[in-house]
């Protein structure tokens, strides 16, 4: 295996720095090519100067200069602005994206990537709930690739390697069941941004971990699974699986489930994505079984976190609603951990945008991004942030 060049958008996050790590002990085989950030120049700058890609980017122009100046005795490229994100996207100076971008502003750098053929290996799971049909149809016109990152749908992916020809039954995602669960609305709604931060099993930036205590992460796993796996919404199962052990499993027409296992780490998937179709040794703690463990299942209580109802729902309904869900969510996370709402408050914002915002069943990708500033701004007025 050759040295593969990684562009890491969002690499001063949780998947970003985890990636980094498994540059570091595979210099041999992975090389960071690119790595952009949004606003923590003071980390992004660190990786630079230890890493030296070929460019950078920060998303904040207002801290352009202090990157530049910081790594001016150097060979890196600084780049600043949005449109900068999609511009270094869409150069052809590295081998694959790992797309860990938070939330919908890493929809249009994918889009470049696929654009010019470049392999994704797909972290940010929002770009596939807002455009999943968009997205997958690209990349099999490009015939390149999108490896998940997410450990769901990596598990999935994994079960799938070898099985081309057989039909899928059902999958079925797991979930933890976050730091809430068999916990019911009146302690909910109670609950405050550092207790619904500490997740019991993974760890992981903070959007995700709020999504992850409303179960609205499996509800958007949900809808990413529909586009990558090409399988309808009944086809698509939550159980609750406090351990965390098995990450998702596949059921086959003929009734076999295949699993895939391990401990909780996040290096494994994005260590798995990036090395495609090979696997490569690492020093990465390994479960025991000889250690006596239970493996338990159960429902996910969708009565009490009904997030993941409505993302059901938006699954159900397909067009622009996942699209109007997932705006709506990310204002609504972006309010609770600013403590400008309540727990619960989250779920209600998403279900009158849900409600309030015109449907469209087949929307072009310049509606998707219309859908989107609506929903944001219908939430926000909501919340009078």
């Amino acid at each position: 295996m050759s040295q593969k060049r990684i562009a890491i958008f969002g690499s001063t996050g949780s998947i970003g720095t985890q990636a980094l790590d498994v540059i570091a002990a595979n210099p041999a085989l992975f090389s960071a090519e690119i790595l952009t950030a949004q606003t923590n120049d003071t980390l992004l700058i660190k990786q630079a100067l230890e890493f030296k890609p070929n460019m950078v980017v920060i998303g904040d122009e207002k801290k352009y200069a202090t990157v530049k100046d910081a790594l001016a005795g150097t060979d890196t490229k600084v780049w600043a602005g949005e449109q900068a994100l999609e511009d270094v996207a869409a150069m052809d100076c590295y081998d694959m994206m790992l797309a860990a971008i938070v939330g919908y502003a890493g929809l249009k750098p994918t889009l470049k990537a696929i654009e010019i053929g470049k392999p994704i290996a797909l972290a940010n799971k929002e770009t596939l709930v807002v455009a999943g049909d968009i997205i997958m149809r690209k990349s099999a016109e490009k015939k390149i690739p999108i490896i998940p990152v997410d450990s769901e749908h990596s598990a999935i992916f994994q079960c799938l390697v070898g099985e081309g020809k057989n039909r899928i039954e059902k999958i079925i995602l797991t979930a933890s069941g976050g730091p809430f669960l068999g916990k019911k609305p009146n302690f909910l709604v109670n609950v405050k941004k550092d207790h619904a931060l500490q997740h019991p099993n993974w760890s992981m930036g903070a959007k995700i971990t709020i999504d992850s205590a409303t179960l609205m992460n499996k509800g958007l796993e949900m809808i990413e699974a529909k586009w990558l796996f090409n399988l309808a919404p009944e086809q698509v199962q939550v159980l609750v699986h406090p351990q965390s052990i098995i990450h998702s499993m596949v059921q086959f027409e003929d009734g076999s489930i295949k699993a895939q296992m391990g401990l909780p780490d996040m290096k494994l998937p994005i260590q798995y994505a990036m090395a495609f179709p090979q696997r490569i040794s690492n020093d990465f703690p390994r479960y025991d079984f000889r250690k006596p463990a239970s493996l338990t299942f159960e429902e996910p209580d969708i009565k009490t976190f009904r997030n993941l109802a409505l993302a059901m729902e938006a699954l159900k309904q397909g067009g622009n609603m996942p699209c109007i869900l997932n705006a709506a969510n990310e204002i609504a996370v972006y309010a609770f951990l600013r403590n400008r709402i309540g727990f619960l408050d989250m779920t209600e914002v998403v279900e009158q945008a849900m409600n309030k915002l015109p449907f469209i069943a087949n929307p072009t990708l310049e509606e998707y991004f219309e859908t989107d500033g609506e929903a944001r701004n219908f939430a926000a007025s909501l919340i009078h942030m």
